[in-house]
């Protein structure tokens, strides 16, 4: 047990959760950001030593100990990658600039959307992340896909070395907080590794699309969607009869409404149920941990505001017009709870939608929101069953390391 010298109250000391490690007990919402950051080091997001580094100089509720600690180990990994590339050391540097995009995107994470630092940090997130997708091979496109004028979506095409000239594509889109450049840890690095193309996507309401453009979400996601397949027939490098969409925590979400108002997709993943944003929000109040970045990601000024602006966020009367077969995956301790899976799953299935459910349990891991203990468990279950529905044959694939 360790004493807080705020106030001499005894608090438990960081312990293993049915949901994976939880570093402050005291501090909800930090904790479970710390987690997400852990548990990306095995998908090439961070180093373990190195973010316990960073977790042993922060304190709980001290959101600029958070950002100057995560700073200070991105800063080093984007220094350390560009003096590898001088040296033509090409996997070094690029482990080292993926490690400090992540890092970046944690160091932002807590910044007021006001705050100068925060788009100028996420500008440095984003140059890492071109430098490592510069020397993929095929090399990684950052493109921007057409929306409104002037505004488009920042995006990033990534084709596999391994799944031939024509490939089918993943849309890959975030949630409330999460963006393009940290759902390469969450789905895009599987997808590749099975012979299929992504398209990273700040969608309204998350990274670029957001912090440069002003763009909050929308309830009918699959216009923005719409847009991203757009974008992707007109390439002669795409499969465009296999195109899918995943969409992570608030974007289970949106996966599911372009998956149901939009034809065009094959297949439709949530990564993470959601079936009723306004009902799931509707108590919340300004001390919400994330009550700040909800309002600015739904252009609100106060929570009961963004709660009025959720109401059409909702499945009922729409989930029944999907077509494509749709998986749900879900962490079965979930830390925004497990209650809308059951909703969302027995739905489908009683209006005839070709729904499966994945729950993944304590013993497994990965028992977390988005699998965030665990996100390669996550990608490995995400993307086999693409990959089947898809009928990719695995068996005839290459097998790269890395």
């Amino acid at each position: 047990m360790t004493t807080t010298a705020m106030d001499n109250n005894v608090t438990p000391s960081p312990s293993y959760e049915p949901f994976g490690w939880h570093h402050w007990h005291n501090d909800f919402w930090m904790s479970y950001q710390f987690r997400r950051g852990l548990g990306e080091t095995q998908e090439g997001g961070g180093a373990v030593s190195e973010v316990f580094q960073a977790g042993s100089k922060i304190g709980a509720h001290d959101f600029e100990s958070w950002f100057r600690e995560w700073t200070h180990i991105a800063e080093r990994n984007d220094r350390r990658g560009d003096d590898e590339i001088a040296s033509h050391h090409v996997r070094s540097a690029m482990n080292c600039w993926l490690r400090a995009a992540n890092y970046f995107r944690e160091a932002e994470f807590w910044l007021k959307a006001d705050d100068p630092r925060r788009l100028a940090t996420f500008d440095r997130c984003e140059k890492a992340s071109h430098k490592f997708l510069a020397h993929l091979t095929p090399r990684g496109e950052v493109v921007e896909i057409p929306y409104e004028t002037g505004k488009p979506l920042p995006a990033y095409f990534i084709r596999s070395a391994n799944g031939g000239e024509c490939q089918p594509v993943l849309i890959s889109v975030g949630g409330l907080d999460s963006f393009k450049d940290e759902l390469w840890f969450m789905t895009g690095r599987g997808a590749l590794q099975r012979g299929m193309s992504v398209l990273l996507v700040d969608g309204p309401g998350q990274g670029g699309a957001l912090r440069r453009h002003g763009l909050v979400t929308r309830p009918d996601y699959e216009v923005p969607i719409g847009k991203c397949i757009d974008w992707l027939e007109r390439r002669s490098d795409v499969d465009a009869s296999r195109i899918a969409v995943s969409g992570s925590s608030l974007g289970g979400y949106y996966a599911a409404r372009a998956g149901a108002m939009e034809p065009r997709l094959a297949a439709c993943i949530s990564h993470g149920a959601i079936w009723d944003i306004h009902e799931r929000w509707k108590t919340r109040d300004e001390s919400h941990g994330l009550a700040g970045h909800i309002k600015w990601v739904f252009g609100a000024k106060t929570m009961t505001e963004a709660t009025e602006i959720a109401k059409p966020f909702k499945l009922e009367g729409v989930l029944e017009r999907m077509k494509c077969p749709y998986l749900i995956i879900h962490g079965g301790h979930d830390v925004l709870g497990v209650e809308s899976v059951k909703q969302v799953y027995d739905y489908a299935v009683r209006h005839g939608v070709k729904a499966s459910l994945r729950l993944t349990s304590e013993e497994e891991t990965g028992a977390e929101h988005c699998q965030h203990d665990n996100p390669t468990l996550g990608q490995e279950l995400m993307i086999d069953w693409l990959a089947d529905i898809f009928k990719i044959d695995q068996t005839r694939l290459a097998f790269y390391p890395g």
